[in-house]
């Protein structure tokens, strides 16, 4: 069984930092060693990563990503392989993916599709959760059946997109109480669907139709209504686990807090997307511009409290995890079905390489510390989504490991650090005080020396426990 040695760095897990080396045997983390005690004890490795001055970190898992999402009349532009080798160079070991059903489809049909989508594909490991868009008795079984034997154990629903994913107040209530029997966990987008549809065509009819007025339509406003009444339906439900994913308004975090300290089991992400840009310097660049940065729930004004709220949201754990959305369309032939309507414009940004990054230059500007790093990006969304061996550096967990170096600098721009399959990025010309040295899946060295070391096909199928916040 090969060894490999990681000797050298600062070692930093959710509850600190530890100068150390971490032995690998195998697939496995073997050991935490105290600096010297290798060669005190004889120690051999086929391999030694010298990561003196840099820090060794879990590799960071991303539980929101949309690969090949069918959306707006074309798919998201990475495929399960250039999205997870993108994930690899940004440091990412793991992604966990939402399998779509549509209101008519079969939930086991639309999870089969998603596995054949990915078996043999990804160059790291990954799972799925289940978009339930059409809540019927049918559904309601399959939830069951997956939680038991698929290894699916948190399911997606939407109060925005009428007559796509939509599901009404009673459908959520039913699928919130079945979770509540399984411990599933309800994952939320929250947006009042049916009030935007009407601000979407009042604006539409007054002529402004330019990208900006996506986010003038889904005002933050009905983001913490829906978020409240999300809330409300799971105490109704039984106290039933949800999560409040993509969040990026003040009114929506307000809601999540005085829930949690009611009581209630109630969790919530944000993206870098929500922590760094805003209505005024992307959206509203000019022409068609802005459309890069369309995405739901939308990019908020810089002139109120959004973006400070959030990072305090992440400091106090009101935040729980950060995750990406990643959902990306290329400009061309894809962004541009909403030229002249920005309701057509498929809606995502592509981000799943960059979140570390990103997250990292928070700890830099001092809005949150490298344990909290650590443990918005990696060791909490294990956690929370029942990846029992993943998220912490310890004997016995994947050797999934990122080391990076702080001396130096990343610098993310189509033509700078840039490899998700787009042809723009939302970040171009962001500079990052520090940098990816080497990321390792499961023990194999999948990125050194700015290069991709993975093959695809490395990364497997993780079938997925129950959350162990609540269990």
């Amino acid at each position: 069984m090969a060894r490999t040695l990681i000797s050298g760095g600062t070692i930093i897990s959710a509850t600190g930092r530890t100068t150390g080396d971490v032995l690998i045997e195998g697939e496995s983390v073997a050991a935490i060693l105290a600096p010297g005690q290798a060669a005190s004890l004889g120690v051999t490795a086929d391999r030694v990563i010298d990561a003196t001055g840099k820090y060794v970190v879990p590799g960071g898992i991303d539980v929101h990503t949309h690969m090949e999402l069918p959306f707006g009349g074309t798919n998201a532009s990475d495929t399960f392989e250039t999205g997870t080798i993108a994930a690899a160079w940004g440091g990412v070991t793991t992604i966990v993916d939402f399998a779509v059903q549509k209101t008519g489809e079969n939930v086991h049909e639309s999870l089969a599709a998603w596995h054949e989508k990915a078996a043999g594909n990804c160059a790291i490991d990954y799972g799925f959760h289940q978009i339930i868009g059409g809540v019927d008795e049918e559904s309601l079984k399959a939830m069951t059946y997956l939680v038991d034997n698929e290894g699916v154990t948190s399911f997606k629903l939407f109060m925005a997109y009428p007559g796509v994913f939509y599901a009404d107040d009673g459908q959520i209530l039913r699928a919130m109480q079945n979770a509540s029997e399984t411990g599933a966990m309800i994952m939320m987008h929250a947006e009042n669907g049916i009030a935007i549809d009407v601000l979407v065509a009042q604006s539409l009819a007054r002529g402004q139709t330019d990208p900006y007025f996506h986010s003038l339509t889904r005002p933050a406003e009905l983001e913490g209504e829906a978020t409240h009444r999300a809330i409300q339906l799971a105490k109704v439900a039984g106290n039933v686990p949800l999560y409040i994913v993509h969040m990026s308004a003040s009114e929506a975090l307000e809601e999540v807090a005085a829930a949690q300290h009611a009581g209630m089991n109630v969790f919530a992400e944000t993206c870098p997307q929500y922590l760094y840009l805003s209505l005024e310097d992307q959206l509203m660049q000019p022409g068609f511009e802005g459309a890069k940065w369309v995405c739901s729930t939308p990019l908020r004004t810089k002139h109120e409290h959004h973006h400070r709220d959030l990072w305090k949201g992440l400091r106090m754990n009101e935040l729980a995890v950060v995750s990406t959305d990643h959902c990306p369309f290329c400009m061309k032939d894809q962004k541009e079905l909403g030229l002249g309507n920005f309701s057509a414009i498929p809606n995502g940004i592509g981000g799943v390489e960059h979140r570390m990054e990103l997250l990292y230059q928070g700890v830099v500007n001092g809005e949150i510390t490298l344990e909290r790093w650590v443990e918005t990006c990696s060791t909490t969304p294990a956690r929370m989504f029942g990846l029992d061996r993943k998220g912490a550096i310890a004997p016995g967990m994947d050797a999934d490991i990122l080391v990076w170096d702080p001396t130096r600098r990343t610098k993310i721009g189509i033509n700078d650090k840039h490899h998700m399959n787009m042809d723009h990025s939302a970040y171009e010309g962001f500079e990052i005080d520090g940098k990816v040295d080497t990321v390792l899946s499961r023990g194999t060295v999948v990125v050194e020396n700015d290069t991709f070391t993975g093959s695809v096909g490395h990364g497997r199928y993780v079938k997925r426990g129950l959350s162990t916040y609540l269990h």
